[in-house]
């Protein structure tokens, strides 16, 4: 018996999922077994930005989003001294003047509020870039308004975004925060600690809140570290005094670029 004709519609391709190009089939690119080329799609998307403006190497911000310009006890003074380090690391450290279309010592943060949109802050208002790497999540984080609009990223996974963070660095400059903080701060102690990465000087601002916070020495006590590995970490008054720490920092290999 002869099969009856398929209506023309049905003959369409644009309705069968198998003739789509695989480069637009959504439905392919969120599959689970493309996990893999997603995860590349977001390293290379923000490796070509940074490329194309010339960015060759950053200081790292750390903080909390929830810290205000005009907040309770020290969040004001917080918000005030990594306002002051973007300013300042920008207009001193080669962000503001690229030499032959590159530039050094960038302002790079989480992308968000805070620690974070003051030191992007500090940066704009040098006139200099600042790069957001912003993650995806459940309550929405928004980019700062003080990021650079080209440099402004949105990743769906935690470790690509820690991989741009850590892998231009020079250093690393971290102010009080709460599990985000502590989660990026202790990724670089360890990639430091392992020689996974270059030697970055990890800076914390507010000894007296790093103390009360960590318990640094007990680590040693307890054996759970070596002394030497306490070394990783130098403790800041202020921005000034965090931006003196880096320009002296004796093991930072390229120290001349960070001095302009």
């Amino acid at each position: 018996m002869k099969r009856p004709a398929a209506p023309p519609e049905a003959r369409h391709p644009g309705a069968w999922p198998s003739y789509r190009l695989a480069l637009l089939d959504q439905d392919l690119l969120r599959s689970p077994e493309m996990r893999g080329v997603r995860l590349q799609l977001e390293s290379t998307k923000a490796d070509l930005a940074l490329q194309k403006a010339g960015i060759r190497s950053t200081l790292v911000v750390f903080g909390s989003a929830r810290v205000r310009e005009h907040g309770p006890g020290d969040h004001a003074r917080w918000y005030d001294e990594a306002r002051t380090f973007g300013r300042i690391a920008s207009e001193r450290g080669g962000a503001l003047n690229p030499i032959d279309g590159v530039r050094d010592n960038v302002i790079a943060t989480g992308g968000g509020s805070g620690i974070m949109e003051a030191a992007c802050r500090g940066a704009a208002d040098a006139g200099a870039p600042a790069i957001g790497f912003n993650i995806r999540l459940p309550h929405r984080q928004a980019p700062n308004a003080y990021t650079t609009p080209e440099l402004t990223f949105q990743f769906h996974y935690f470790a690509i975004r820690k991989l741009h963070l850590a892998m231009r660095a020079r250093a690393l400059v971290v102010f009080p925060g709460g599990f985000g903080t502590l989660d990026e701060l202790f990724e670089i102690l360890t990639l430091r600690q392992t020689r996974r990465m270059g030697r970055v000087p990890i800076i914390l601002v507010d000894e007296t809140y790093w103390r009360t916070l960590v318990n640094w020495d007990f680590l040693v006590t307890a054996g759970m570290l070596q002394p030497r590995d306490l070394k990783l970490i130098t403790f800041a008054r202020d921005a000034e005094h965090a931006w003196t720490l880096l320009s002296h920092a004796k093991d930072v290999v390229t120290v001349q670029a960070m001095l302009g």
